[in-house]
């Protein structure tokens, strides 16, 4: 076997998408208002690898909190 029969091994991604299937943009702030992402931050979230799904999901809790405050 040579090398070109070698596939190379790629990590899984395990930081899951906050996803909630309620996908609408909020006019007023541009935040997904079932999971407080941006546009550009759901369009990216395949490619952000984990640390920067986990930068996403960091920012979230306060902006779902400023939605939806209790």
């Amino acid at each position: 076997m040579d090398d070109d029969d070698l596939f190379e091994f790629v990590e899984p991604q395990r930081v899951a998408s906050p996803c909630v299937k309620i996908c609408r943009l909020d006019t007023a702030t541009g935040w997904c208002l079932g999971c407080g992402r941006t546009g550009g931050e759901i369009a990216t979230w395949s490619s952000a690898g984990d640390a920067g799904r986990q930068v996403i999901l960091d920012r979230l809790p306060a902006r779902l909190a400023t939605m939806r405050p209790s």
